[in-house]
């Protein structure tokens, strides 16, 4: 896939160097900000409230919490640059919290984190940046950006951290005013720099939970934030047997084997194999049932700012941690594209992301989009349902 090789003009960066930080407390975006005041950039770091959760009691230890607000409040002062807290609840609590709680309403499994870079880490950023008169913003992403002809974005050198997958999204003028110091560097150089910067986040653990959901338990979270969920109904096999009863189709996912409260007299497991909103149904049969090879995402972002004129080659990763398989990523009309693998994929989800990276290396990320639908090998489509609300905005 080739891309134009004129960079517009309104990509070229101002002759000054000061850069906003997003610090989360942790110790990515704290090294983060340290490299970038020693290579000689005007160093701002901003951090964002996000969430205050029930009746304003926030999730302390979360990476949006009061602990970490103090956290970055620290590092900065250690570090003699400028901070501030931007109060960003209401905007975050409408898009990607209800994007969260109506992604899983409508049967699909949504990806919090990258909607929270789309709405949250780039675009409010970035416009708070411009009202900064800030040349470029940074973040503790591990992903690499270079600039040849076009910018391009490419894996972290850290296989292991590598967030390109998260980072899909970014356009030609957003990462023409993003740094990635971090992307060069594995994890624990970037902890060693942390201690020799003096910074006491050096051994902080990494946050492995969504942000605003308290115990990761997202279940408990829907509950309690919209009790209509709470819709029992039918559990059937793929000829349509009744086998069992489930508590409402927002607490279940796609692949999902356990606490299905389900018995298959065969022995064999069951997985839920299908989600249906319209009638508040869950299908489940067998493993082989999951395998797909063809997939159409949607609110597809193309890297280089304009689709392929044809099919490409690429690697295809389905989900944060799932291996890449090869494909023919063909673009279609209205921001989507097919996905055809040549392995079959398992358990390919509604909702999630999939992301295209060069088939020739695979470090190149080269765009990606929302799963829409899939179809398994035996040819039956599910989950062919509408972008939410939320994602149709993104697609105009």
């Amino acid at each position: 896939m080739t891309c134009p090789l004129t960079l517009p003009t309104i990509l070229t960066p101002k002759k000054a160097k000061r850069v906003l930080v997003a610090m989360s407390g942790g110790v990515d975006s704290s090294v983060t900000a340290a490299l970038l005041k020693q290579q000689g950039y005007e160093v701002i770091g901003v951090t964002f409230r996000l969430w205050a959760g029930n009746e304003g009691q926030e999730h302390a230890k979360a990476c949006c919490g009061i602990d970490s607000v103090e956290d970055a409040r620290r590092v900065a002062q250690i570090l003699n640059i400028p901070h501030y807290v931007l109060n960003l609840t209401e905007v975050f609590a409408k898009t990607v919290v209800a994007d969260f709680i109506n992604e899983y309403a409508m049967g699909r499994t949504p990806n919090p984190c990258v909607r929270c870079n789309e709405f949250i880490k780039y675009r409010v950023f970035l416009q708070r940046a411009e009202a900064l008169d800030a040349d470029y913003i940074a973040t503790g992403h591990y992903a690499r950006i270079i600039a040849n002809g076009h910018f391009r974005l490419l894996k972290a050198v850290d296989a292991q951290k590598d967030q390109s997958y998260v980072l899909y999204m970014l356009t030609q003028p957003v990462l023409a005013r993003t740094l990635l110091p971090l992307g060069n560097f594995p994890k624990a150089q970037t902890r060693e720099m942390a201690k020799a910067f003096g910074l006491p986040v050096a051994n902080k653990p990494d946050s492995q939970e969504i942000c605003f959901v308290e115990g990761d338990d997202y279940r408990e979270f829907l509950r309690k934030r919209r009790p209509d969920l709470v819709k029992p109904g039918p559990i059937v096999t793929e000829d349509g047997k009744v086998i069992g009863t489930h508590m409402g189709i927002a607490f279940y996912t796609v692949g999902q084997r356990r606490g299905l409260g389900i018995h298959n007299p065969t022995g064999e497991p069951l997985y839920v194999v299908r989600i249906d909103a319209a009638t508040n149904t869950l299908v489940v049969g067998r493993r082989e049932a999951l395998l797909t090879r063809e997939a159409v995402v949607g609110a597809v972002n193309w890297i280089c700012g304009e689709p392929p004129k044809s099919a490409v080659r690429a690697r295809v990763k389905h989900r944060y941690r799932s291996a890449e398989g090869l494909a023919w990523v063909e673009p279609l009309d209205g921001r989507r594209a097919l996905i055809r693998w040549d392995e079959p994929q398992w358990a390919v989800t509604p909702g999630q992301i999939a992301v295209f990276y060069d088939a020739e290396t695979g470090e190149e990320v080269l765009g990606g989009g929302t799963i829409l639908s899939v179809t398994t090998l035996v040819g039956e489509e599910k989950h062919c349902q509408a972008l939410s609300p939320l994602s149709e905005e993104a697609v105009r």
